[in-house]
Order: structure tokens, then C-alpha cells, then sequence
């Protein structure tokens, strides 16, 4: 019996199999490859089916994760047809993303017991951070909750102004200085002014620079430090956005800032573009952090919670 259930919004659900349309079609394509001329499951078909995975940048030691995963049925079972496999595949990859994402959420929604609730937003330049933010401030003030954003990535005065533009466009205060202001300065009086405004949700961009970690490192643990002094164990989640469409490359990003800073959630953005939407798989695994919300468009509402039984069932669709 399938355990995937229409729990999304049909628009919602539209949204997403419309964003992984390029991932889904170059998957099964190859898929279908893999197992073509096949009626079971042998040793040919899991090495046509580990090199569709790796080429779908699921990341190696996932793909064989899963290969493991697929090899142990087949010896159970002792006959696995090829036309179980699209079933299976699915089973597997989303009992693997279970073990990091509880992943049946669909709203958008805080813990109840922190009020403010501080989100500090990391990632590179160029990820689609500033947009996340933005988008995510639009959520929240949906569901009545009042918002607060902090400029703390005062490296570019292009970030500062992009957040002020997504500020004015969801309606929501900002807090800012001038560019080359101490981005912990920023973070501290966006958390007083937020508590002073009874804030909900506060949002603190940082600046995404890799180049050297040790700045980034510092940087960010003095934010944090600075924080406390207002809301004392904040942050209360530290969300990593990554560009999707950049497969491996968001690996090796995800894996310089979880060493820099510790990462509590991620968000993987710039799905609809891409056919590497696998990577959602990888990271999740890999890093065992969870996938707080994936981006499958341009519009406001295209930032969606990540829910693994919908995403799967998306992917295989």
C-alpha cells in the first residue's frame, strides 16, 4: 500500500510537480533506460540504476546507500521485478529522508514557546537568500504573525537594499545601517527593536562570503553572541539556503558552512530550473540536516514547506 497522501493544496502540489517537471522526466527517462529489456532486478540494473542516481546528483555515498537499501529486498524477496522498482525507489528514498526530516508538514508555522523566534538565513551570494527571506516574511505575515527583518549583511549595500525592497514589498519593518556597519550591531538592534515591537518572528540575513571561513566563522559567532544578550538562546534556527540548480556544487557549499557555523535547517532554492533537484536527496542525507523548505518558482508563494511524502511522490510522479 502507498503511503503517500494528498495532503498539499491541489494548487500547492501543482506548483510542485510543475517545479520538479525537468528533474522528474530526466530521471525517469533514465530510469526507464536502466531497465529496459530487463523483466527483474539483477546486478545490470543496479549498476545502470547507481550511475542514474549519481548522474541526478544524489551524491555517491547516498546513491549507494540506496543501492544497499535495494540489494537487501532483492535478496529477501528473492525476485524483484523491474516494474516494483519505481515503487521501491520511492519507499526507500523516503524512509532516507525520514531519518532527518519528520517531513509532513505543510504550513508554514514557529514553536509556540518562542516568542521572538530569531532566524538566522546563511548561505553564499547568489542562492537566492535575500528572495528566501523575503518570501518566508510573507508567509509568516499571512498567518497573522508580525515580522521583523535584520540587514546584517552589510559586506554588500546591494543586499542591504534588496532586503529593503522585499521589506516594503511584504510590508514588513527592517532594521539597517550603512554598508561596512559591524553586522553584529545590526542583528543586536534588530532583536531589541523587534521585542520592543512584541515581533513574532525576527529574520537576520548574514553576509555569504566563503573565501575565508575563519572571518565568516567569527563573524557569525559573534552575531550569535551579540544576540543572546537581547533574546537569550537565540538563534533558535540557523537555516542554510542553497542553490539547487548548482548539484554538486551546493554539496560543497553546505559542507564549508555546517563546518563554519552550526546549521540547524536548510532551505534548497531554484528547483523549477534545474533538473539536479536529486540534490535535495543528498544533502538531506549527507549532512543529516532537514530540508525546511525548497523553492519551485519565481512567485512569492513558489517558497514551500518541505514535505518528503509530497516531494517523493512529485519526483516519481
Amino acid at each position: 500500500m502507498s503511503f503517500f497522501k494528498n495532503i498539499f493544496s491541489k494548487e500547492k502540489k501543482e506548483t510542485l510537480d510543475k517545479g520538479l517537471e525537468k528533474t522528474k522526466t530526466t530521471f525517469l527517462n533514465k530510469l526507464s533506460k536502466a531497465v529496459a529489456g530487463k523483466a527483474k532486478v539483477d546486478d545490470d540494473v543496479l549498476d545502470n540504476l547507481e550511475e542514474v542516481l549519481v548522474s541526478s546528483d544524489v551524491g555517491v555515498d547516498t546513491t549507494l546507500k540506496i543501492i544497499d537499501r535495494i540489494e537487501e529486498r532483492v535478496a529477501r524477496d528473492k525476485y524483484l521485478g523491474t516494474e516494483e522498482l519505481n515503487q521501491i525507489l520511492r519507499e526507500e528514498i523516503a524512509a532516507l529522508l525520514s531519518e532527518t526530516n519528520s517531513g509532513d508538514e505543510t504550513e508554514f508555522t514557529i514553536p509556540e514557546n518562542k516568542k521572538p523566534y530569531v532566524l538566522m538565513v546563511v548561505g553564499v551570494n547568489g542562492v537566492g537568500k535575500t528572495t528566501t527571506i523575503g518570501k518566508l516574511a510573507s508567509q509568516f505575515k499571512k498567518k497573522g504573525l508580525k515580522v521583523v527583518l535584520g540587514a546584517a549583511d552589510t559586506f554588500r549595500a546591494a543586499a542591504i537594499d534588496q532586503l529593503q525592497v522585499w521589506a516594503d514589498r511584504v510590508e514588513v519593518p527592517i532594521v539597517r545601517q550603512e554598508m561596512g556597519s559591524d553586522p553584529a550591531s545590526v542583528a543586536y538592534d534588530t532583536l531589541k527593536s523587534g521585542v520592543n515591537q512584541n515581533a513574532d518572528v525576527i529574520i537576520i540575513d548574514t553576509a555569504g562570503r566563503l573565501h575565508n571561513k575563519v572571518n565568516l566563522m567569527n563573524e557569525l559567532t559573534k552575531i550569535k553572541r551579540v544576540m543572546q544578550k537581547v533574546v537569550g538562546d537565540a538563534p533558535h534556527d540557523v537555516l542554510l539556503v542553497l542553490d539547487g540548480s548548482t548539484g554538486q556544487n551546493a554539496f560543497e557549499q553546505a559542507k564549508q558552512f555546517t563546518k563554519a557555523t552550526e546549521v540547524t535547517s536548510l532551505a534548497v532554492t531554484k528547483l523549477d530550473g534545474t533538473a539536479k533537484g536529486g540534490v535535495v536527496i543528498g544533502i538531506s542525507d549527507q549532512f543529516q540536516i532537514p530540508v525546511k523548505y525548497i523553492g519551485v518558482g519565481e512567485g512569492i508563494d513558489d517558497l514551500q514547506v518541505f514535505n518528503k511524502y509530497e516531494f517523493v511522490d512529485s519526483f516519481f510522479k
